[in-house]
């Protein structure tokens, strides 16, 4: 019994300590854009690999109601941080500005916003448009930022039926011929369309806004200004964990995959690796990413986008980009360059 002593006295220790090492952990809650999909892989690999705790962060992810809710839900202190849209940033910020979170590192540095239609159509070009009908969920950003994008492809609106609609319908009521086409997230309607086993890239032409003279950004991590003011060494943690689990997103998909069906069993496994291929391969892969590494983004391009977002939603004022976006937590560039081509 006294040679076990010793043994035992170290072990109390080690589980005395071990609520000690849980209370350290700061809680940060953490909320998605939408339903667990693919696209969500760079945060449900850095959940469930650790790389969080190794932050010292106790982040518990929750699922989302759209990119833009993610900033009311930030906004609202429900919420320290998430994945959203940057040009809802934008939005908030010329209203409240300094109360609309900030985002700390760019994911999607290509715009997901779309006008697709079907090629039986017979639209080719942007100005075939004209004498036909759109159909477009009132408020989001491609529906939103039309009148922009007509305007700078010499489009006359006047000549463009627009239909209001719910989003669910769109890729139904486009399949039927209700509609000639549809402003969507290319992200969200690819995929759409193939649950209604069609098939989108044979079938479809895909308008991008970015091909047009609309070069957003969109959707990235953010968080809140609180968060950004009291606890910088938080969102330090956040960034660190997130670009080092998005890199190894891109190298290895099979683990991203694990990590995604680990958060959400009930994913189709199927669906959200082709979804977070696409991601990879057509929202993350903008030619800026080689120069300035994961996670940055280009000062002027995003003023020019401030400036379309600002035309489309008829802002009153167009904020500053130092108050969207804060590169100042971003790990060296080194640390935030891809070693595989994602192309």
């Amino acid at each position: 019994m006294k040679a076990l002593r010793p043994l035992l006295l170290a072990a109390a220790a080690a589980l005395t300590a071990l609520p000690a090492f849980a209370q350290d952990l700061t809680p940060v809650r953490f909320t998605l854009g939408w339903k667990t999909q693919g696209s969500d892989a760079p945060f449900l690999l850095a959940l469930s690999k650790g790389y969080f705790r190794e932050e010292g962060l106790d982040v518990t992810i929750d699922q989302g109601e759209g990119s833009a809710a993610t900033v009311t839900r930030i906004m609202g202190g429900a919420y320290d941080a998430g994945f959203g849209d940057i040009n809802a940033i934008i939005q908030n910020a010329a209203a409240r500005p300094g109360e609309a979170p900030v985002m700390v590192y760019q994911l999607w540095n290509r715009p997901p916003f779309a006008i697709v239609v079907p090629k039986s159509t017979g639209i080719e070009t942007v100005a075939d448009f004209e004498g036909r009908t759109l159909g477009g969920a009132q408020g989001t950003p491609t529906t939103r930022m039309w009148e922009v994008f007509a305007k700078r492809n010499g489009i006359d609106m006047s000549k463009v039926a627009i239909e209001n609609m719910a989003p669910n319908l769109q890729e139904p009521m486009m399949i039927r011929g209700q509609i000639d086409g549809a402003f969507v997230f290319n992200i969200t309607s690819w995929f759409n369309l193939l649950a209604n086993r069609q098939d989108p890239a044979a079938d479809y032409n895909w308008f991008s806004f970015e091909d047009y003279g609309m070069d957003l950004y969109s959707n990235g991590m953010m968080v809140s200004r609180a968060m950004l003011a009291e606890k910088p060494e938080v969102v330090a943690g956040l960034v660190r964990a997130v670009n080092r689990a998005t890199l190894e997103v891109a190298q290895d998909q099979d683990a991203a995959v694990e990590a995604i069906v680990a958060f959400d069993n009930l994913v189709n496994v199927d669906i959200e690796r082709q979804r977070l291929v696409f991601s990879l391969t057509n929202l993350m892969n903008a030619p800026e990413g080689a120069t300035l590494g994961m996670g940055d983004l280009d000062d002027e391009r995003l003023t020019r986008s401030i400036g379309i977002v600002a035309e489309g939603y008829g802002l009153e004022r167009a904020p500053e980009a130092s108050e969207i976006f804060d590169r100042s937590f971003l790990p060296p560039l080194e640390d935030r360059k891809l070693t595989v081509a994602i192309n």
